[in-house]
């Protein structure tokens, strides 16, 4: 019994604060549910709505699995001012293997990402044992949480719990302090959340919905623009006969058919043709607009109108210089803010490296080792961590730091001829390559 009761405080549950003589009076002023409803194109944008877009989902998907694939390690600075990697810290198989029992390290952060992109903040909430070690961290969705400040000045969390996520049978608003959340925002205005992309933006994901629907539209109906059926003659049911042609002539699977018109009966299309409103110019605009939201290159998401052999590798490094550097700066922070007790922010600091993703072609990599070699700033062993090689053993020259022996420094030109039994030679005299005085 006195083991159990001593786990018992080890360990804290999942289940969230709800003292209400610690969080009362809590001033809610951030709900930003108001930025999504109907575009100016009249259609509505939502968090969904928006991912069923082609272009915002691959956008999404591909700064998620970009964030998510990055190895996340925890380092601690050493008396000398170099790092060390801390294999054995509690943190570093929460954020590099499994953050929690359900999930793995890829899957949590991809999830996390993914709540960012759409929502602008990404929230988890930390279980932490009785000595204020992280033990695990469970990801929380953004629509259902609320963020004020007490009266005390601390942030608190307002976060409503249903019944499919076990914790309670009927909806309930739990409070969590800032200790038991980790909360990663996008940008925004007050420094404390963020706001969602596709809310802010949602004219521009509206219109490419729009134009989406509207060629789903112009397919159903035959690939026809549509007309006016006119008789020269008075017509007794005038829908008979506009149902009579739909059913023969409407609809994808009777596009191309030859229409045959009876008793006078003439077709006169009345719409402009979708080449002459551009409609492919528009679709293509409306992907570019979408990357330009994530500020994620066309090609990224399978636009190769415009990449080459030439250019494509370089916008791929961009993509990690001004796109993905960014948000690791923001998951590095926020890491470091609320999962670190006060007495270890000074010495450990986390990071995600980013250095796979910069690595040209075998060739290009190569060269450069061979430089860094030959210059004295890379070891063999170096390398190998780079090409995720074994290390050489030290015996070996594993760790051993090389220059090239044939370059000296100006001032000592000929001083090692002179030690080897060279004699001087005076300034004038014929003959010689070298002269030296001592």
């Amino acid at each position: 019994m006195s083991a159990l009761l001593f786990l018992s405080k080890l360990f804290h549950s999942r289940e969230p604060t709800e003292d209400v003589n610690e969080v009362h009076d809590v001033y809610i002023h951030n709900d930003r549910t108001y930025l999504f409803g109907r575009s100016a194109s009249g259609k509505i944008v939502t968090e969904f709505t928006a991912m069923q877009q082609a272009a915002v989902y691959a956008c999404i998907r591909v700064l998620s699995e970009g964030i998510a694939q990055l190895p996340l390690n925890v380092y601690e600075y050493q008396p000398d001012g170099t790092k060390k990697k801390l294999y054995d810290h509690p943190l570093y198989r929460i954020l590099h293997d499994q953050p929690n029992p359900d999930m793995t390290s890829f899957v949590f952060r991809e999830t996390m990402m993914g709540h960012l992109c759409t929502y602008g903040n990404a929230y988890a909430q930390i279980i932490r044992n009785g000595y204020g070690d992280v033990v695990a961290l469970y990801p929380l969705l953004p629509n259902r949480m609320l963020v004020g400040r007490a009266e005390n000045g601390q942030l608190v969390y307002a976060y409503t719990t249903y019944g499919d996520e076990g914790i309670s049978t009927t909806a309930q608003t739990h409070y969590l302090r800032e200790d038991q959340v980790l909360h990663i925002p996008g940008l925004g205005f007050d420094g404390i959340m963020g706001y969602s992309p596709i809310a802010m933006c949602r004219d521009a994901v509206g219109m490419g919905m729009a134009a989406e629907e509207f060629g789903n539209k112009f397919f159903n109906n035959g690939a026809r623009p549509s007309g006016v059926l006119t008789h020269p003659g008075t017509l007794k049911d005038p829908e008979k006969l506009r149902d009579a042609w739909m059913a023969a002539y409407g609809g994808t699977g009777n596009a191309g058919k030859t229409a045959v018109l009876e008793e006078g009966v003439k077709y006169e299309p009345i719409s402009i043709n979708p080449s002459e409103a551009q409609f492919l110019e528009t679709r293509k605009f409306q992907v570019n607009e979408i990357c330009r939201i994530y500020r994620v290159p066309p090609h990224m998401i399978q636009d190769l109108e415009h990449a080459t052999f030439s250019n494509i590798e370089h916008q791929s490094l961009e993509f990690v210089k001004f796109t993905l550097n960014p948000w690791v700066a923001r998951w590095e922070q926020a890491l470091h803010k609320d999962l670190l007790l006060p007495a270890q922010k000074d010495r450990i600091v986390f990071k995600m490296n980013v250095d796979g993703l910069l690595r040209g072609d075998y060739q290009s990599r190569m060269n450069g080792y061979a430089i860094g070699r030959q210059n004295g700033w890379l070891s063999a062993n170096d390398i190998h961590e780079l090409e995720d090689m074994n290390p050489i053993p030290d015996e070996e020259g594993g760790n051993l730091y090389l220059v090239n022996g044939n370059m000296v420094r100006l001032k000592d030109a000929g001083i090692y001829a002179n030690k080897s039994g060279s004699s001087d030679t005076d300034e004038g005299q014929s003959g010689s390559a070298l002269t030296t005085r001592r």
